[in-house]
């Protein structure tokens, strides 16, 4: 009788468990949101226009950063941009950097007119001159290390590139 019992309270117990509800993970679960590192509302081809006059009466390039505020890869990269102090200190001496949005077929235009550097994926980077030509397009790819980008790599992209250097 007493194994009786103790067999019906534990799979009493072991229903009731069953039963409780859970909070469901489905694709409508919102994940973690990250700030906007991208302005969605930019035009592509103003904000380079600007950037070019700006990197004229100060001699410096302008670096392009396409990509978009979903892309993990692109939010990775801005840290490094704004936390390392000598990767920051490079990028505000050398370069006007323009965060260029291309989430769902934003500033296409703008793609296509450097050569589609999105077909190496997000984030890329292109270099223009103060005159808007274009000196080089890099996937960032090539600056990983591990589950980031390589300051020594990235410095070194950064030095390569230099009006200064």
């Amino acid at each position: 009788m007493k194994t009786h019992f103790l067999r019906t309270s534990l799979l009493i117990l072991f229903g009731a468990a069953v039963m409780i509800p859970y909070p469901a993970k489905s694709a409508d679960t919102p994940k973690t949101k990250r700030p906007s590192i991208y302005d969605e509302s930019l035009d592509g081809s103003q904000q380079i226009a600007d950037a070019l006059k700006t990197a004229k009466e100060e001699k410096k390039h302008v670096l392009l950063q396409f990509g978009a505020n979903w892309c993990v890869w692109c939010h990775l990269l801005h840290n490094l941009f704004t936390t390392n102090e000598i990767v920051s200190e490079k990028l505000e001496a050398d370069y006007v950097l323009i965060m260029i949005d291309v989430n769902k077929g934003h500033n296409k235009e703008i793609n296509t007119k450097y050569g589609n550097p999105m077909r190496f994926g997000l984030p890329v980077l292109v270099v223009l001159d103060s005159d808007g030509t274009q000196l080089t397009t890099r996937s960032t790819g090539q600056l990983e290390k591990g589950k980031g980008h390589d300051p020594d790599k990235v410095l070194a992209f950064l030095k390569k590139w230099s009006p200064k250097e």
